[in-house]
């Protein structure tokens, strides 16, 4: 019986001991001192949070072997963890605290200070201060709360960006990354020995799949270093001295490496599985990726917000793409169902767009102490008027194909009316890209005050507009050829590596 993950994980470490869970560096750790290292954190936790039960609790450390048991201990207690980058400025934090409101923070000496600035009152559990011994007094209790805990209980709050600037807590549950696992798992053939090439930082959805797959499945997680970005060889060199099996990145980093000719390069002969999301994948990049293994490597394209748990369709791609197509997100995932309904409500035809939503177990359990936006997002099926029953409205376009596979358009907020006309500027984005290969990476934004459509683009070098607007005008309409033209080294990115769409919005529109 599946009904929480704390459970999962005495099994695995009762049934695969010596085996290494972590790579962190040059240090690792098994799955039985893993197992040691999160029991004493947990009977600390019990006393620093004032033995505080399904709350939330803060972890403020960098992705390694202690963040990882420090998310261990809180499910131990039968709380929530709430992942959070060290790299977070003072007044993100601040704001995620103020709406979320941790019982603790786990962290080390070194990133406590932060903490004291951001609330002098929050109770703080130092990892690395002396915590020496297990209070086993503590652990009878801590198993009678696990009896208590079922599916539906909160497993972790992920924070993503708000429109107002304060971060939305996602509130997923352990039934949803069950499902996720299971159907993953069984989709894909995972097996228990899978080595993950771990990529995400530690407040993204995807590090709390892995996590879940380090639980249910004994996945070994490699943890690679965020510094690692700016050196892609560093990062292959690693997946194949840890004997890699599995990466689940978001593209960017892949696109980069695909650019650097890297392939060609660095063979990985133990990599069987390849996952992407979180973004478009341009398919000339992927491509590259495609022919660079042999063919029994799975390439698996899903789609999903944190909202539906990690992601809630599946393209497996078996073949090189059109390069002026983009890659399907496929079809729904097991105990999934995706609805494409149009502005009425309705369910679309083939080939018309419609907005993305979803119904199912994976679905969120709304926003953390934040019932408002809960109730915009999180709404009643209007296909269903019999009882209660919730869908996510993701705000993204799509439409199914001839094939019957979910084609991705684009989101609602990056449709525009301009010069009468409605156009998507991922379109524009995307011919740029892929079919006329003009830069390397790029984002369309629209100047609402001045009417412009402005291409920022990433390039090794700057180019003449003259002779963009010549290529674009082969490609596009007149009235969807950018206006402005703005030319970056490197476009920014957010912390899960996705181009930062909000920050070059913001700054355009802006702009005197």
């Amino acid at each position: 019986m599946r009904i929480n993950f704390y459970r999962e994980f005495k099994n695995t470490v009762q049934n695969n001991a010596e085996k290494i869970a972590v790579y962190d560096g040059e240090r690792s750790i098994s799955f039985g001192d893993l197992n040691i290292l999160e029991t004493k954190y947990a009977s600390a936790l019990f006393n620093v949070s004032k033995q505080a039960y399904d709350k939330p609790v803060g972890v403020f450390l960098p992705k390694c072997i202690e963040s990882i048991a420090a998310d261990l201990a809180i499910i131990h207690n039968g709380n929530i963890y709430m992942n959070l980058d060290v790299k977070y400025p003072v007044e993100r934090l601040r704001n995620i605290f103020n709406v979320i409101q941790p019982v603790c923070i786990i962290t080390n000496q070194k990133y406590a200070g932060i903490l004291n600035e951001v609330d002098s009152n929050m109770p703080l559990l130092i990892v690395d201060a002396g915590l020496d011994k297990t209070d086993n007094s503590v652990l009878s209790i801590l198993e009678d709360r696990l009896l208590k805990r079922i599916d539906t209980d909160l497993l972790c709050i992920i924070n993503t960006s708000g429109s107002t600037g304060t971060p939305k807590g996602v509130a997923l549950t352990h039934r949803g990354f069950f499902d996720y696992v299971n159907c993953t798992s069984e989709t894909w053939n995972l097996t228990n020995s899978e080595i993950i090439g771990s990529m995400a930082p530690i407040g993204f959805d995807h590090f709390s799949f892995e996590l879940c797959m380090l639980m249910r499945k004994a996945a070994t997680l490699v943890c690679i270093p965020d510094q690692y970005n700016m050196f892609p060889v560093k990062i292959l060199n690693l997946l194949n001295d840890k004997q890699a099996t599995f990466i689940f990145w978001v593209p960017t980093i892949m696109v980069n490496i695909a650019n650097m000719g890297l392939l060609d390069k660095i063979k990985m002969p133990t990599i069987k599985h390849i996952w992407f999301a979180g973004e478009v994948f341009p398919t000339k990049q992927f491509n590259i990726w495609y022919r660079s293994f042999p063919k029994t490597v799975q390439f698996v394209n899903l789609y999903g917000p944190c909202e539906i748990t990690v992601d809630c369709t599946w393209y497996e791609v078996t073949h090189e793409m059109d390069e002026s197509k983009p890659i399907p997100i496929g079809k729904q995932c097991q105990n999934v169902n995706v609805l494409i309904l149009d502005e009425n409500n309705k369910l679309v035809e083939k080939n018309q767009e419609g907005e993305i939503c979803v119904r199912g177990t994976g679905l969120a359990m709304g926003y953390y102490n934040n019932p408002e936006k809960t109730a915009a997002a999180f709404v009643q099926n209007p296909l269903n008027s019999a009882y209660p029953e919730l869908i996510y409205r993701t705000g993204d376009i799509g439409l199914y194909n001839d094939d019957g596979d979910i084609i991705f358009k684009g989101r609602k907020d990056t449709l525009i009316k301009h010069s009468g006309y409605r156009i998507e500027l991922s379109e524009i984005e995307h011919v740029i890209m892929n079919k006329l290969k003009l830069v390397k990476n790029c984002c369309v934004v629209y100047n609402f005050s001045k009417k412009e459509i402005t291409l920022i683009y990433e390039n090794d070098s700057e180019l003449e507009v003259s002779e963009m607007r010549k290529e674009i005008s082969k490609e596009l309409p007149k009235y969807m050829i950018p206006t402005a033209y703005v030319y970056m080294q490197e476009l920014p990115r957010g912390g899960t590596g996705k181009i930062d769409r909000a920050l070059l919005n913001k700054q355009v529109n802006e702009e005197k």
